[in-house]
This record gives structure tokens, C-alpha cells and sequence, in this order.
């Protein structure tokens, strides 16, 4: 037998740790779901320690249906309890066993009466002042305590059985889920018929009510009291009252098995009811939750649009960009064509003869070559002078749209943080507020680096240009005066020979050809200058874009910075939400586990399990 108990001890202890484990995760978490009343993490304290308390069984009914007439009876002190017709039991009243009689008081409404009769060995009993109570305070002390119970004895009058206040109980007790045992007193003052059609009516409605139909025990608290004569009790009188069924209860159907799988079990419930509010409160929190991942994903999108805005502005200045330097390089493609054009091959001889005789400097004009004067009258000479105008505008453009994207972007923030519960908003760290300053300080260095650049590049460098001008002009008229030399001199040597006079007649042919070599010397130059322009305008392109981003990625970082506390905020609620979920779910699923294994309290095998489950949780192997 010992041997027994030791098991059973042993497995209602790891059934215990599996629950306390449960109930401290809660306790942990639970605090800091918004609008949990502070009820919710009393009800878990309470569940936590429940197991190291007396076994309760709490009568509850309304006024003079003789709840501590019962317990006197129980007890064989008439006078144990206050009985009276006016509302006497203005608190909760809890009767322990004490080797000796005494009275206990405490600030929470709650009195402790010490008595040595045997039934209290076993368990404790609460007289409740009821849920219709005319005195303030009641229904609630009696509500806030009645989780606690491993046991309710729903006490009706058998005369007022079928009250409404009756039925408000089953409802109240529904909620909790705690095992209820209805007693019908004063059956004494029904007759047999009667009594059957009341407790007809009673399993009834506990039927509808509970969804479950309870034990229903008839006594007669009086006539259980009138059983106890000069301290001896009258067995027949006792059994004839009823009150003998409750004795049996504790001293019998409620063993060590029983007791402690209700007190796992009513920790379990206490643990549920708790349970049961967070999720509600938890379910009334998911629209505050899904307006909190709303406001994430609308901020998300707004920067992203805002970034897509500034690139594609970006991307339009260096396009325009592109396009000013391509139409530059075609009008100065065209100026060099026309100075090579085959048209222009007698000028070209002309200033080539002065420059073969020493007589150059007779070309230039005022300092200037031939080239710069031709440039100078296309507008040639700068065809980038207009290029900073237009690249300057990406500062202003980027600032102005960042300033007002800013605005916007705040405006909307403080907005949405107004749209959420003030319990929320309290959480946020930090203010929603437009940077003081507006750094552009890698803008106000780019104009300077895009003129470096062009300077450097030197295109169209008419120097060079002017140069191969002139060289082609010497190699132009070098070549006419050898082929007239070359064709001199044979036309010398050789006088009459048929070949040399065909020859001779050729030559104003080659010299034409010869002419053909200026357009093609025209589009080497062009391509070359075209080859320049390309590689000008890639890297001052390269430039724009790399410094006008790390702008952007600045003002990107300025609005992130500006909605930060907003941000962290909703998306620590919405992660905060589904981890509480996901913890909820945790419990109530162990909860559910503990539950399946109690009927098998007491029996082989349930000791190894439980174990291995705490096992699993604590870490060990």
C-alpha cells in the first residue's frame, strides 16, 4: 500500500511540475498583453500555488438557502456559522481544521474559521455570501474567489428551485467549468410528488444550462442539525436528512486519488478560465495587430514609391544629359565632315602650299587657327557650356521632392500613431520628427567634379583638330606636287612612247582620286572625336548617377530615420502578437496533455511518461 502511494505521489508531483511549468511561461508573457485585466495573473498565481492549498469545496447559492446551515450541520456546531433570516455572511468564510477553535481575519474579506472536527481533515469548506447580494462587494468577492474551488455545492431552496437566480448560477459555473454538485435543502417541506417534479426540473435545466447533468443530492440542513441531540447524533434522523451523503463524499468516494487528480484538475481549469480571457483579449487585439502590420506595409511601400521617384528622376537628368552631349557630338561630327568634304580640297591645297613654303602663320587670323574661327562661327568652340545647367538641376530636384516626401511621410506616421490605442502608443520610443537639417553635402560638391571632369576631357580639342587640318592639307599637296613631278619627268624620258602618253593623260585622274582622300580622313577624325565624347559621357554620367544616389540612399536613410519609432513600434506589437499566439497555443496544448493523462493518476506507466515530458522540457536526456 505504501508502495502505492508513493507512485501515486510521485506522479501527481511530475503531473504538478508539467503544470507549474505552464502556468510560470504564462505568468512570464502574459503581462504584457494589452487590456488583460490584472485578474487574469491573479487567477494564474492562484493556479500555481492551488496545489498547496487544502482541497476547497465552496458552497455557493443565494441567501436562506442554507449554505452555512449546511456546514454547521456538517460539523455539529449549530452555532458554528452565522445562520440568520437577513443576509449574515457579508464575506467569504473558509472552515479549516485546527486542533483547536478559532477565528482569523484578513483584508481581502476573507475569514478563517479553525474547528477540530474530522470531516476538515480532508478538506476545506467556503461559505460564499452569494452572487445576488444586496450588499456592495459581494458578488464580486464571491466571483473572484469561486476559481479557486475544487468542488462547488450549488445549494438551492427546494421551494425556490425553479428561481431565475438559480439559473444565473448554472450559467456563471459553466463559465468557470468547475465540477458542481447540486444539493436541494429542505426537502422537508415537499412532498414526494413534488420533489420529483423539482428535480426533474433541476436536471433539466442543468442539461440546457451546463450542457451536463450534474449529481443531485437532496438534504434537509435543519433536520440534519436537529439529528445532533446534547452532542450525540440520531443515525436515523442523520441518514433520513440526507447529510450522511456529503460525509460519504469526503470520507469515501473523495480518496487520495480522486482529491489530488480535482486539485490538478481544478488548477488545470483555474488555468484555463485564464486562458480563455487572454485569447479573447488577444482576439479583440487582432484588429489593432492587423492595423499595425498595415501601417509597416503602407510606410514600406510609400519609401518605396518615394526611392522609385528619385531614381526616376535621377534617371531623366541623366538622359537629358546624354541626349544635350549626343546632339553636341553630332553638330561637331558634321563641322569636321564639312572641313574635309572634297568640295573644300582647293582651300585645303592652298593653305597646305603656305605651310610646305614656311608661310602658315599667313592662315591665322587674329591669334586664332582656321578651325577656331570655323567653331567659333558654329558655336562650337564650348558645346558643353550649356551641359552644367542642366546637370544642376539634379540638387533642387532631389532636395525639393526629398523635403516634401519627408513631410508627407511624417505627416501620415503621426496620423496612423494616433489611429491606435493609447495603450500602444504609450510603447512607442522616440518622436516622429523631420530631420533639423537637410545634408546635401555630397550635392554641393558635384558641380565642381562634373566641370573637372569636362576640362579634362578638353573636347572638341580644336588645337589637335587644327593640326590634323593643316597636315592634311601638307600631305595633300605634297602628293599633287610629286604625281606633277613624277609625270614631268617621264613625260621627259620617255617622249613618244604610246604607254607613257596614256599614262600622262591619267594623271589629272589620280589626281582627283587623290582628292577622295580628304572625306575619308574627314570621318577618322569624326570617329575619333566621337570615341572621346563616348568615353566623356559615360564617366560624366557615371559621376552624376553615383553621386546623385549616394544622395538618395541619404535621404532614404532620412526618412527611415524620421518613421523609425513608428516602425519599431508596429512591428514589434505585430511580432509581440503572434509570439503570444504561438505561446497561447503552446500552453493550451500541454494543458490538454496534462488533462488526457489525470484519469490515469494512480496507474503503471504514468510516472515514466510525465517524467519524460519534463524531461524533454527541462532539457535533460
Amino acid at each position: 500500500m505504501q508502495g502505492d502511494r508513493d507512485r501515486l505521489l510521485a506522479q501527481y508531483d511530475t503531473l504538478r511540475r508539467r503544470q507549474s511549468a505552464v502556468i510560470a511561461s504564462l505568468l512570464e508573457f502574459l503581462p504584457r498583453l494589452d487590456g488583460l485585466p490584472a485578474t487574469v495573473i491573479e487567477q494564474l498565481r492562484d493556479a500555481l500555488l492551488h496545489a498547496d492549498h487544502p482541497f476547497l469545496i465552496v458552497l455557493l447559492g443565494p441567501f436562506g438557502a442554507g449554505k452555512s446551515s449546511i456546514i454547521n450541520a456538517v460539523t455539529g456546531r449549530k452555532d458554528l456559522m452565522p445562520v440568520g433570516v437577513t443576509p449574515t455572511t457579508d464575506h467569504i468564510s473558509i472552515l479549516r481544521y485546527g486542533d483547536q477553535e478559532e477565528t482569523l481575519e484578513n483584508d481581502a474579506g476573507v475569514t478563517s474559521v479553525f474547528y477540530p472536527a474530522p470531516l476538515l481533515q480532508k478538506v476545506s469548506l467556503v461559505d460564499t455570501p452569494g452572487l445576488e447580494s444586496v450588499f456592495r462587494g459581494h458578488e464580486d468577492i464571491t466571483r473572484n474567489f469561486l476559481h479557486r474551488a475544487d468542488i462547488v455545492f450549488l445549494v438551492m431552496l427546494a421551494t425556490q428551485a425553479l428561481t431565475a437566480q438559480n439559473l444565473k448560477y448554472l450559467q456563471q459555473l459553466k463559465r468557470y467549468g468547475t465540477r458542481v454538485i447540486v444539493l436541494v435543502n429542505q426537502i422537508d417541506l415537499l412532498t414526494e410528488d413534488e420533489l420529483r417534479t423539482v428535480l426533474e426540473f433541476v436536471r433539466e435545466e442543468c442539461r440546457v444550462e451546463m450542457e451536463s447533468e450534474p449529481e443531485i443530492w437532496t438534504i434537509s440542513a435543519r433536520s440534519g442539525l436537529e439529528a445532533w441531540r446534547a452532542g450525540a447524533l440520531d443515525e436515523q434522523a442523520w441518514r433520513a436528512s440526507g447529510m450522511q451523503r456529503i460525509v460519504d463524499y469526503v470520507d469515501g468516494q473523495l480518496g487520495d486519488e480522486e482529491l489530488l487528480r480535482q486539485k490538478l484538475r481544478t488548477s488545470l481549469q483555474i488555468t484555463r478560465n485564464a486562458l480563455r480571457e487572454a485569447e479573447e483579449i488577444l482576439k479583440s487585439n487582432q484588429a489593432s495587430t492587423l492595423h499595425c502590420g498595415n501601417i509597416a506595409a503602407n510606410i514600406e511601400e510609400q519609401l518605396l514609391a518615394q526611392r522609385r521617384d528619385q531614381e526616376a528622376a535621377i534617371e531623366r537628368i541623366a538622359v537629358n544629359v546624354s541626349d544635350f552631349m549626343v546632339d553636341a557630338g553630332e553638330r561637331v561630327n558634321v563641322a569636321l565632315r564639312r572641313l574635309y568634304a572634297a568640295g573644300r580640297a582647293p582651300d585645303l591645297l592652298r593653305r597646305g602650299f603656305l605651310e610646305l613654303i614656311g608661310l602658315g602663320g599667313l592662315t591665322r587670323r587674329g591669334g586664332r587657327t582656321y578651325v577656331e574661327r570655323q567653331f567659333a562661327d558654329q558655336r562650337l568652340l564650348s558645346p558643353m557650356s550649356e551641359l552644367t545647367a542642366i546637370s544642376d538641376l539634379a540638387g533642387p530636384r532631389l532636395e525639393g521632392q526629398d523635403i516634401q516626401d519627408l513631410d508627407d511621410l511624417v505627416g501620415y506616421a503621426r496620423r496612423e500613431l494616433e489611429s491606435l490605442p493609447p495603450g500602444i502608443q504609450q510603447k512607442m520610443i522616440g518622436d516622429l520628427a523631420l530631420p533639423q537639417n537637410y545634408d546635401r553635402r555630397v550635392l554641393d560638391d558635384l558641380p565642381a567634379r562634373l566641370d573637372a571632369l569636362v576640362r579634362e576631357a578638353n573636347w572638341p580639342d580644336v588645337e589637335v583638330l587644327d593640326r590634323h587640318l593643316r597636315n592634311t592639307g601638307l600631305y595633300l599637296v605634297v602628293f599633287e606636287v610629286l604625281l606633277l613631278v613624277a609625270a614631268i619627268f617621264l613625260a621627259q624620258v620617255l617622249k613618244a612612247e604610246p604607254e607613257i602618253l596614256a599614262l600622262l593623260l591619267l594623271t589629272p585622274v589620280i589626281a582627283l582620286v587623290g582628292l577622295l582622300f580628304l572625306p575619308l580622313r574627314g570621318q577618322a577624325v569624326a570617329a575619333t572625336q566621337d570615341a572621346r565624347l563616348l568615353i566623356l559621357r559615360e564617366h560624366y554620367i557615371d559621376l552624376l548617377r553615383e553621386v546623385t544616389r549616394q544622395q538618395l540612399e541619404r535621404s532614404m536613410q532620412f526618412r527611415r530615420d524620421a518613421v523609425a519609432p513608428l516602425l519599431r513600434l508596429v512591428r514589434a506589437q505585430t511580432q509581440l502578437h503572434q509570439t503570444q499566439r504561438a505561446r497561447l497555443q503552446d500552453a493550451t496544448r500541454e494543458l490538454d496533455s496534462i488533462e488526457a493523462d489525470l484519469p490515469s493518476l494512480g496507474a503503471e506507466g504514468l510516472l515514466r511518461k510525465a517524467r519524460q515530458v519534463v524531461g524533454r522540457e527541462d532539457g535533460s536526456p
